[in-house]
């Protein structure tokens, strides 16, 4: 149940024992961290290590270079375009998708959060007029109608149902059936590599850490592009959410990068009970978020465009990465904007590690609500397990206390500046402590 907002409430309290008591300012969420649960190990590597063999850099899953085919027909891709620049390409044809090298691609979800069927029977949703000429014309193409057909039996058989049962339908009912490939409302964005170019073996995963800044970069603005689609292709879209999912143990289906979005017709439980309390007090995430990590000595990182603190409040260690921008939404945003906020993240999934199970969670400003409220990120590290006490209790046992994380990072992070691997940033202390640096509120941009 939503707590009364109590601008006098603290966050965070260390007791004598040197437990520590968490509140989430925007959720009330409570959090116990206590002392030498921490002590377990939280890396979770490759449990069977094998040298790799040929092909496997380009073949070990559905979502690897060498199986375009493997998944519904792309929407979009960035390919290199050489000195440290990306280009986009759109809605390629089958028979072009061999052609380039998609460093990231942009496609469907084959089993979707909400299906086409959803929108379409809750909301009379149809596939918008640009996705049909899309589908037309890959569907007229013969190597693009034997892709989707295969992909259409592929997912006929994971349902349980008989694929060839494709052939018998009838035409409506199948091109309602092919739409979901061309305008349904979750998509994956998937990376290029499986394992590091340098990995000898199969425990050399490449994740978002392993990426060079540009490429991170890249990656982001793909992610915001396509959040922007997912809202202008369905007007009864509410609240687009946006996650990565970084190794089975924090919900991964496959073990190769990638970030998921999905349309959703509400705005979210957290969206809801962040707004009651951001109501009460606009700026809520400057007072309660940025300046009292600061004020507690929990800043991590920062650029012109963003900063980085240990996040208190959460059920799991919590790095949270907040945009300065005066723009709350990401697309409306400045190249330079976004990309201060992917270096951000970038740094701390380098610094957390490719072989600690972790979730990216976005958090925007719904478009039907009319209170700023600043893009931010969450970077959770999946290192415990929620238990009986958790769930009778409503309290959660966090590992790490946020000063202890704090400390972990910006280690690590001098460690990477220094080779070069993460953007120029100010790290640890050298974060400037300076009040309401979220711009997000008019009032404070007068």
């Amino acid at each position: 149940m939503l707590q009364p907002y109590a601008p006098s409430a603290e966050p965070l309290t260390r007791l004598a024992d040197g437990t520590v008591k968490q509140i989430s300012p925007f959720t009330g969420t409570e959090v116990w961290t206590v002392p030498g649960r921490g002590n377990r190990p939280i890396s979770h590597p490759v449990a069977e290590v094998r040298d790799l063999r040929p092909g496997d850099r380009e073949e070990t899953c559905a979502f690897c270079s060498a199986r375009y085919l493997d998944t519904p027909p792309e929407k979009s891709r960035v390919v290199d375009a050489g000195n440290g620049t990306f280009e986009r390409i759109d809605a390629l044809p089958a028979a072009e998708l061999f052609d380039t090298v998609a460093e990231f691609r942009r496609v469907p979800n084959l089993f979707e959060i909400l299906s086409y069927s959803y929108w379409h029977a809750n909301h009379g949703y149809e596939i918008p007029d640009s996705a049909r000429e899309r589908m037309e014309a890959y569907l007229a193409d013969p190597a693009g109608r034997a892709h989707v057909e295969a992909i259409a039996r592929t997912k006929l058989k994971a349902s349980g149902a008989d694929p060839e049962s494709l052939g018998s339908m009838d035409e409506a009912t199948r091109r309602e059936y092919l739409a979901a490939f061309f305008a349904g409302g979750h998509d994956v964005i998937v990376g290029r590599r499986h394992y590091t170019d340098g990995a000898t073996d199969t425990s050399g995963l490449a994740g978002s850490g392993t990426l060079s800044v540009e490429e991170h970069r890249a990656y982001t603005r793909l992610a915001v592009h396509a959040m922007h689609d997912l809202y202008l292709q369905n007007r009864w879209v509410r609240y687009v959410a946006v996650f990565q999912n970084w190794l089975r143990p924090a919900g991964a289906s496959f073990d190769h990068l990638h970030k998921q979005l999905v349309g959703i017709d509400e705005r979210g439980v957290n969206a809801e009970l962040e707004l009651a309390r951001v109501r009460q007090n606009p700026n809520l995430y400057n007072e309660m978020g940025v300046d009292y990590a600061a004020y507690r000595g929990l800043l991590v990182a920062s650029n012109e465009h963003a900063v980085a603190f240990a996040g208190f409040g959460h059920r799991y260690p919590t790095l949270e990465v907040y945009s300065t921008s005066p723009s709350a939404e990401p697309w409306l945003q400045s190249r330079e904007e976004v990309d201060a906020v992917s270096d951000l993240v970038h740094a701390l999934h380098a610094a957390t590690g490719a072989d600690v199970p972790s979730n990216e969670e976005w958090h925007h400003k719904p478009i039907d609500v009319d209170q700023p409220m600043p893009w931010h990120i969450t970077l959770k590290r999946r290192v415990s397990t929620l238990a009986g006490f958790e769930g009778g209790t409503k309290v959660y046992l966090n590992t790490i206390d946020p000063w202890s994380l704090r400390e972990r990072v910006v280690e690590r992070l001098e460690d990477l500046r220094a080779d070069r691997h993460i953007a120029p940033m100010a790290v640890g202390d050298e974060c400037p402590t300076t009040p309401n640096r979220l711009l997000y509120n008019p009032v404070l941009t007068r």
